[in-house]
């Protein structure tokens, strides 16, 4: 089976960026919270993948496994950087291209809709600002 590794780069840079927003240097660790969601679930494990951290002990990385987890930490530092999620996409693609094995491994695995931005607007003094809220939401305002 042969993958654009070049597409396959593309399409997957998103999951990471949500994933390792969502969960910083820890989107490397091996315990996945039951509260993510399937974006960031993905992001998380194809990460595992392509770092290497999915095996057992996570020793027999490769170079470029290991570049690309140093560019994951250096991301999750600074999340909003469109440098370093360009570098990312960089490091994927040079990773699937060295290793067509896990090129076609990833590229076969069923991906959720794609993660999107949640753009979130609060107009008024002291207005809340929340994307999801399961609970009250207090302002310090005395209520009856």
């Amino acid at each position: 089976m042969s993958v654009d590794v070049v597409q396959l780069a593309q399409d997957l840079t998103p999951y990471a960026t949500t994933a390792i927003t969502a969960y910083g240097t820890a989107v490397l660790a091996r315990v996945e919270s039951d509260a993510a969601d399937a974006s960031v679930s993905f992001g998380q494990r194809m990460l595992r993948r392509l770092t290497g951290r999915d095996t057992s002990d996570g020793s027999d990385t490769t170079t470029e496994q290991d570049a690309l987890a140093d560019t994951v930490a250096e991301l999750a530092n600074t999340p909003h950087d469109a440098d370093l999620a360009a570098m990312l996409r960089v490091q994927i693609r040079r990773l699937l291209t060295a290793h067509p094995d896990i090129a076609a491994d990833v590229a076969g695995w069923t991906r959720p809709a794609a993660p999107t931005t949640v753009t979130i607007t609060t107009s008024g003094e002291r207005s809340p600002a929340v994307n999801i809220n399961y609970g009250t939401i207090h302002t310090g305002d005395t209520t009856a």
